[in-house]
């Protein structure tokens, strides 16, 4: 990221995340404090920038950080993020999501910070009307999660109309990988990505894989889905933050973060097991039937990223995605499987 230097808020900066764009902004020369509350991100992940360990439910804190500092920008990570969850406890994610959000926005406006990137979700869209998905697809959220996202992209519209406050949502599709040089990775509690899971079965952490349906109507019958390597998308937001810091982007702007290009399931397994068979691991697959709400294919176009930003994914690969997450899951797990 080229310009001058910054001081930023990270919140969540110890989640999966936001700890490697924490560790790409430092890198860079930026002055990054992290705020987190714990729940869900580790102090073990939060090795760059200066931590913070706090809530944005606290509006004394968030107004002591931001007296304390002159913040350039705010990246926005913090949130509840599982589906399954929100269907049951939604108040959870409004409040997480939503009214949390809407602290940070308003000490931002007290203290004249301007500049907002936000972590969004293609879960704002709900069931894909066309695929690969760009920005202009309906947005119809088929549970809490993407519609408390959802509300936050609108929330950031009205706060520039109002407040003339600039930002950028980075709509996710798949986020996937670890770090290349090994020291940061995906750790989450309960994990819910294929990724990680299946390399849990490879490892010895679980049992098995399990594939939910093979009646899909694709190639192989499992679902497919765009993957996104942590640190391609890591780019994106230093990238957003730069465009907005620099005045090349004034208003409230979304993009749609992906490769482009679907993986299945089973395509991914497939390359997950000739990776750690290198390592004498094998997998175990499991069949289950299918989930509610699981859509046959998700697939982002992510042409406007890359004409307005300059964006380019370095790790499109699948194999290299897998291969730096492998690395990741055998330092974690002690190497037990072998």
């Amino acid at each position: 990221m080229g310009g001058r230097l910054l001081r930023i808020l990270v919140a969540g900066g110890a989640g999966y995340i936001g700890a490697h764009m924490v560790k790409q902004l430092v890198r860079a020369g930026h002055t990054v404090i992290v705020l987190d509350n714990l729940s869900t991100g580790f102090r073990s992940l939060a090795r760059h920038g200066e931590l913070v360990v706090g809530d944005l439910a606290d509006t004394w804190l968030l107004e002591r950080l931001f007296q304390a500092h002159r913040f350039d920008g705010v990246m926005h990570f913090a949130a509840a993020s599982l589906v399954g969850e929100s269907m049951t406890d939604p108040g959870k994610y409004y409040r997480n999501n939503v009214a949390c959000t809407v602290n940070l926005l308003e000490a931002m406006v007290r203290h004249g910070a301007s500049k907002f990137i936000f972590s969004s979700t293609a879960a704002t869209f709900g069931e894909p009307d066309y695929v690969p998905m760009d920005e202009a697809h309906p947005q119809r959220p088929i549970n809490p999660y993407g519609a408390s996202k959802l509300m936050v992209e609108r929330l950031l519209q009205d706060y520039h109309a109002a407040h003339g406050l600039d930002s950028v949502c980075l709509r996710y599709f798949n986020a996937c990988g670890a770090d290349p040089e090994g020291e940061l990775g995906e750790c989450h509690d309960p994990e819910t990505h294929l990724i990680p899971l299946i390399l849990q079965a490879a490892s010895g952490r679980r049992e098995a894989i399990t594939v939910f349906g093979r009646d899909y109507p694709t190639e192989d019958g499992t679902c497919i889905r765009d993957y996104i390597h942590i640190e391609d998308l890591c780019t994106a937001h230093a990238l957003a933050l730069e465009a907005l810091s620099n005045g090349a982007k004034r208003g409230a702007l979304a993009y749609n973060l992906g490769n482009g290009q679907g993986y299945s399931v089973q395509q991914v397994i497939d390359v997950a097991q000739r990776v750690v068979a290198e390592d004498g691991a094998q997998i175990t697959v499991r069949e289950g039937d299918r989930r509610p709400g699981d859509p046959a294919v998700l697939v982002a176009d992510a042409r406007r990223a890359q004409a307005e930003l300059g964006w380019r994914p370095r790790y499109g690969d699948l194999e290299t995605i897998v291969r730096h997450a492998w690395a990741w899951e055998r330092r974690i797990s002690g190497d037990h499987h072998v």
